[in-house]
């Protein structure tokens, strides 16, 4: 411990002592009552006489000796009294508390690893939801215009019928039956009607036929209907096991406590460059600090459903008012000591601490977890395993989303800057956490520019969000800078050459990774190779470690790059093989003409002519030796 944590250990001991020993509080007692049926442990029926009886005394040196080792086993129980209590209190009292145990028996460390497991499979399980939702909702559209088409053909079969009907009468009886007509002095005319006879026995054949198909017709409809009707009640199926698993997700949630939240939140991040670690390390901190006064003053945080209404908190708290003292919604107040603290929903507590546990995971467009993110990909994560589902995209998750004043900004908000493209979670002391396309990584950065915050705990508004203000910085999604005129400098994301810890890259395949987003311009180009040429694409190296190198360059000094000069080093480029490696070969030829539709090139020292010839070598973008 600490001086400053050692004083406040003595100092609450000697209060203790003062106040003649450790008391009881009120929901331990009530725990104590009910596990003896609603009395004292002191309260018991009077033993029987016999059962009074005292056991004989032993001698006086018996009891001496009994007394002494009585004494001595009081020591050493208060020996470990004293080194099991006091490093649980210097823990209580650190600048980082390591989030106290609700109840006997309980690991919040081990709780914060199930249930973080617990709920990214509810996510992945959402995201499947989904994701069949939309097949269902596919085939309802077909459905429905199938019973639609149905509907028009038996309309068109009906109205056949009843021409022919009208038609029908219509005619006199002899134009109906010409036979009628026959007369045996006019012998002339016999072949006339048996010619009409025929023609009217034919039209009524089609009638007939007209009939049949519109019977069929309406059969149709009836199936179609049917089919309408399942693939509607499908739909209703999906949607409402989809929310019965986020209200599954929210009860969970709901009863977390703030010190399991305390361990979640430091679960899972990936390492990330000095600076950029420093910011999401200290926000990290400050999030904890949050949660350990809340678990100390004993504070729980409600559902978010129990503070969307300022007027019916529950009891034990009161509303948050913003600058002009008006209340904030979704928030609410308690008191956690002697001062007061905003006490935020149990969704938002468990969003934020999840969005914690992705710090440092790499940027890649589309991504939505687990291991790669683009900025609306992760706030709807997040929110998904905090019992909320939003839409993946960010300018969705503004057009449906709840829109605050930024008076009334609190942390778990989504904060939206150049209009709707970028969004990331609010943070508190100006700070957001996002997925960001300019540090290709999740982390920590200061709130720059918002346009828009909504908030995901209160109800949707009734009509879209109108658009928000157009982008002036000239970004695009999820904060990407404009794409360059020409060449570029290598370096990216604040790591090192050779030094991009391989967690912040994406797999290629085998033991090659790229920077993400030439990994998915590498793994497109492989495939349009392997439809080409029927066969995978060769490859040999890509990202190069430092220490890799060094190896390089000690075996082959005149090929090798000066450790810590490769392109390599900044996961950008790769060395390939298979025919690609000679010079005026298909293969070769192929890739002059083709990669650069994914992004790759060769640069011109490594083409033919060049300073150092190396066919073999290609890089993502123009990039600048």
């Amino acid at each position: 411990m600490t001086a400053q944590e050692a004083a406040a250990v003595r100092a609450l001991l000697a209060a203790r002592a003062a106040a003649g020993g450790t008391t009881t509080s009120p929901a331990r007692r009530t725990t104590a009552r009910k596990a003896t049926g609603g009395r004292s442990s002191s309260t018991r029926r009077p033993a029987s006489r016999s059962a009074k009886r005292r056991p004989a005394q032993p001698p006086a040196w018996r009891r001496l000796l009994l007394a002494q080792d009585a004494r001595h086993w009081k020591r050493r129980v208060v020996v470990v009294a004293v080194g099991v209590v006091l490093p649980v209190l210097a823990g209580a009292l650190s600048p980082t508390p390591p989030s106290p145990a609700t109840a006997a028996g309980t690991d919040p460390a081990g709780l914060a690893v199930s249930t973080q497991q617990s709920l990214t499979d509810s996510a992945a399980r959402y995201r499947w939801l989904q994701q069949d939702l939309v097949g269902r909702r596919d085939a309802l559209t077909r459905a429905e215009a199938a019973e639609a088409q149905a509907r028009t053909l038996a309309a068109d079969a009906q109205a056949i019928v009843g021409d022919g009907a009208a038609d029908l009468y219509r005619m006199s009886a002899e134009e109906r039956v010409p036979l009628l007509g026959l007369d045996v002095h006019d012998a002339g005319n016999a072949a006339d009607l048996l010619w009409l006879h025929a023609v009217a026995e034919r039209a009524d054949e089609q009638r007939s036929v007209d009939v049949v198909r519109a019977a069929r017709a309406r059969q149709a409809v009836t199936a179609a209907a049917t089919a309408t009707l399942a693939a509607r009640v499908a739909v209703d199926a999906g949607v409402a096991e989809s929310q019965a698993l986020l209200a599954e997700v929210r009860a969970q949630v709901a009863e977390l406590a703030p010190a399991t939240t305390v361990q979640l939140a430091a679960l899972g991040a990936v390492p990330a460059p000095p600076e950029q670690q420093e910011r999401n390390s200290s926000a990290l901190r400050r999030w904890q600090d949050y949660l350990g006064t809340l678990a100390l003053a004993g504070i729980q945080p409600p559902a978010a459903a129990e503070l969307t209404d300022p007027a019916a908190l529950p009891a034990g708290f009161s509303p948050a008012l913003d600058a002009t003292g008006a209340p904030i919604p979704g928030v609410a107040l308690a008191v956690a000591g002697n001062r007061p603290v905003t006490v935020l929903p149990a969704e938002t507590v468990a969003a934020v601490s999840v969005a914690f546990t992705q710090l440092g995971r790499p940027y890649v467009a589309g991504g939505a977890g687990p291991d790669a993110f683009d900025c609306g990909g992760l706030t709807s994560t997040v929110w998904m395993q905090a019992g909320h589902g939003i839409p993946a995209a960010a300018a969705d998750q503004w057009t449906t989303g709840a829109p605050v004043p930024a008076s009334q900004l609190q942390v778990g908000d989504l904060v939206f800057t150049d209009g709707g493209a970028d969004v990331a979670l609010y943070l508190g002391e100006g700070q957001v956490l996002g997925a960001s396309a300019a540090g290709w990584s999740v982390g920590v950065r200061t709130m720059t520019g918002a346009t828009g915050t909504v908030r995901v705990t209160l109800p949707a508004p009734a009509r879209p969000n109108p658009a928000l203000t157009a982008a002036v910085s000239g970004n695009g999604a999820c904060g990407a800078p404009p794409a360059p005129a020409g060449p570029v400098r290598p370096e990216w994301g604040g790591f090192g050459n050779g030094r991009i810890p391989t967690s912040a890259l994406c797999s290629i395949g085998k033991s090659h990774a790229l920077r993400c987003d030439a990994a998915a311009g590498y793994t497109a180009l492989a495939d349009a190779f392997a439809r080409t040429f029927g066969r995978p694409m060769c490859i040999t190296d890509s990202y190069r470690s430092y220490a890799a190198q060094v190896s390089a360059f000690r075996a082959k000094p005149r090929l090798a790059a000066v450790p810590g000069t490769s392109n390599h080093g900044w996961a950008l480029a790769v060395d390939l093989c298979g025919g690609i490696n000679h010079g005026g070969s298909a293969e070769w030829r192929w890739m002059t003409v083709n990669a650069g539709r994914f992004g790759f090139v060769q640069p011109d020292w490594a083409g033919p002519g060049g300073e150092k010839p190396e066919p073999w070598h290609w890089e993502f973008g123009q990039l600048l030796g």
